[in-house]
């Protein structure tokens, strides 16, 4: 009995190990996507069809939202700064349907302005999601400007991400400089970013977000500016 004593003790923590659960953490290769995953983004940009037929139905959004996290959309190697104090985000969304048995059943625009930043988002879904779920391109610009002279400028995809059924994503970004070194060569990623940029810039224009957006965003700024009108201004002291 006393020679089985040490077998037992060595086999209740390996029971205790095999009840934690495991963690996969999937690392994405956003500056300098493979071989293999450049053929994927490019063969999901090519299949995005450039005159679509649209349903009759669409949705229009508006409204304002408080960000407290660090935006999802800053490329890796970016050197910004993020307060630490939420920021307030004016956004217009719009959501048309593909109205034939396409490979895409619907795509999402939306625009957003946080006072230091403006982003452009076009989500494509995919009908039947076998490998490829859905096809996602951004392009940023510092809100400086205003959204009429980022709508009017070309467009300047600087994000891909591609969401994949059953496999973790495939993303490729402009990297800049950090603090761990220079930005990396992109050259051989160009043909990449200027297709994702044709693809924002025709979409632009089939949903009509160059007046769009800038009507929407107006309406957001009257109504907020409405509402400190209505607030009862604090007494001056005596």
């Amino acid at each position: 009995m006393l020679s089985l004593a040490p077998l037992t003790a060595q086999q209740q923590p390996a029971a205790q190990q095999s009840t934690e659960p495991q963690v996969k953490v999937n690392v994405l290769n956003v500056c300098t996507p493979s071989g293999e995953e450049q053929k994927e983004i490019a063969s999901a940009l090519a299949r995005i069809p450039k005159q679509p037929l649209f349903t009759t139905d669409f949705e229009i959004t508006r409204g304002r939202s408080t960000l407290t996290d660090m935006p999802s959309f800053m490329p890796a190697g970016t050197n910004g700064h993020v307060a630490g104090e939420p920021s307030v985000a004016s956004y217009v969304r719009m959501r048309r349907e593909f109205s034939v048995q396409a490979t895409f059943a619907s795509v999402q625009y939306s625009f957003s302005d946080d006072g230091q930043n403006m982003i452009e988002t076009l989500v494509l879904h995919v009908r039947d999601p076998k490998d490829l779920i859905e096809v996602s391109l951004e392009d940023t610009a510092s809100s400086v400007a205003a959204a009429e002279a980022m709508l009017t400028s070309p467009a300047a995809a600087s994000r891909v991400r591609l969401e994949r059924f059953g496999k973790s994503s495939i993303a490729l970004a402009r990297c800049q400089a950090s603090l761990e070194g220079p930005a990396p060569d992109q050259t051989a990623y160009e043909p990449l970013f200027r297709g994702a940029s044709e693809v924002l810039g025709n979409y632009r224009n089939l949903l009509g977000v160059k007046m769009m957006v800038p009507e929407e965003l107006a309406k957001i700024s009257a109504s907020t500016k409405a509402k400190d009108a209505s607030r009862p201004k604090p007494a001056k002291p005596k």
